[in-house]
């Protein structure tokens, strides 16, 4: 594996090319026009252009990212998140062109890719799922009808789903006519599938995933958990590791669990088993994200391993190099996702960043696709880095956050950094007391 392609743009494009370099393997990276000037495209070793901004023309275009690979001579595709890191027929399409396509395979991603199959795979292989209904709702009132035999409130899903697109909760029978029809066009817009179905809705519910990696050779690790509960939108804030939440016992069994569900699809690689958890700690299988995650680094800066280098020495036949005792805490880490957004309505902020520094310190960590003078577009995720601090405890992290948040700086958009300053000085934050409707009861207005 001399040479890979990223299928990919912005800061994760960054840190695999920071990580290939590393390792001596050549990069290249391809880009949309709107991305001709990006810091990705001009650290790369080769740069190719694929299209026009739009993400359909360009860096959704299979065949278009599969000719720049070719083109270039590169071995292998590494898809990063997102875009099209889950979607199993450009696994495929690599496969056929003789590309290697990092991930597991194009089965598993299909597989675990519908949300009710992998609910039934995971029955199947003894990982407890939500209490549910799987049937394929055709209507508002198929909805209402099979709602009766589980009870409000729940949670309306799109099959196809991810990222929070396509969900609602619904806490009676108008809320589900209202939702359906809107959730069902979501799903259809986003991923060309507007299969919904239902499941219970878990109260005051914590969002657990756990990072596993498995080698070709049959062994599959846990990697420790990743607390994920702040929400906005369903979409993920802020992460940390080790979850203040879980105990020694519970921390235990949900790993175990993730082991489990990843090896009864034979899974190899990257990747996450997400559940749901209720305040009793009871927990369910969510879904499994079939690729490396956004705060993949927070597990990083916890252990001390690089999930991108691991991936790639497993896509390239090596067996895991530790054992699961060897799997250990040694610090406390937080994740910060900075956005170019309005702090008080999460509305992206397009336009030019006329300023923009990091901060330096210890145990900070950017990740990030900016400077000043980059031109934040409204053609992509408006995600401009993540900040991610460790410390030898959690108060030590939190303290790093406070300050690092303090001194980074960015003019020219509106950034969330003030929203992050705020929920890190949250004595429910401070305490590790809180769960997905943190941000929620963070804005009621005080008295209500």
């Amino acid at each position: 594996m001399n040479k890979i392609c990223i299928a990919n743009r912005g800061e994760i494009a960054r840190r695999i090319i920071r990580t290939l370099k590393q390792m001596g393997i050549a990069t290249v990276a391809v880009y949309s026009d709107a991305d001709q000037d990006a810091l990705f495209v001009k650290e790369a070793d080769e740069a190719i252009r694929i299209g026009p901004p739009p993400v359909p023309q360009s860096y959704l275009n299979m065949e278009a990212v599969i000719k720049a690979a070719k083109e270039a001579g590169a071995d292998a595709i590494h898809p990063g998140y997102g875009l099209l890191s889950e979607n199993s027929e450009f696994a495929k399409r690599c496969e056929q062109e003789g590309l290697l396509f990092i991930g597991p395979s194009p089965s598993v991603i299909e597989q675990m890719g519908d949300k009710v199959n992998a609910r039934q795979l995971m029955r199947r292989a003894g990982v407890p799922v939500v209490p549910g209904i799987e049937d394929h709702l055709e209507t508002a009132e198929d909805a209402v009808r099979l709602a009766a035999s589980i009870g409000y409130p729940l949670m309306l899903k799109a099959s196809a789903g991810g990222g929070g697109i396509g969900m609602q909760v619904c806490h009676s029978d108008d809320e589900m006519r209202q939702a359906f029809l809107s959730a069902k066009g979501r799903a259809k817009a986003y991923f060309g599938n507007d299969t919904m179905f239902l499941e219970r809705y878990i109260e005051q519910p914590h969002h657990i995933e756990v990072q596993i990696l498995a080698d070709q050779q049959g062994t599959t690790l846990h990697l420790l958990e990743r607390e994920c509960s702040i929400q906005r939108r369903h979409q993920k804030v802020v992460e940390e590791s080790p979850s203040p939440f879980l105990d020694e016992k519970t921390r235990a069994s949900v790993c175990a669990m993730a082991i489990t569900a990843a090896e009864a699809v034979g899974y190899t690689g990257a990747g996450t088993v997400e559940f749901i958890m209720d305040g009793e700690r009871n927990f369910y299988f969510l879904e499994m994200n079939t690729r490396l995650q956004v705060e993949h680094p927070v597990t990083e800066e916890m252990i001390g391993i690089d999930l991108v280098e691991w991936q790639i020495r497993i896509a390239r036949g090596e067996a895991l190099s530790f054992t699961q005792d060897e799997v250990k805490a040694k610090r406390h880490a937080i994740e910060l996702r900075v956005y170019a957004e309005d702090p008080a309505t999460f509305f992206p902020s397009p336009g030019t960043i006329t300023a923009y520094e990091i901060p330096q310190m210890e145990s900070v960590r950017i990740d990030d696709a900016v400077q000043a003078g980059t031109i934040v577009t409204p053609f992509y995720d408006p995600m401009i880095a993540k900040l991610i601090v460790s410390g030898e405890t959690r108060e030590q992290a939190v303290l790093l956050a406070q300050k690092a948040v303090e001194s980074y700086k960015i003019e020219g958009v509106k950034s969330n950094l003030p929203f992050l300053q705020d929920v890190l000085a949250q004595p429910a934050f401070q305490k590790g007391c809180y769960d997905t409707q943190f941000i929620q009861q963070m804005r009621e207005p005080k008295g209500v």
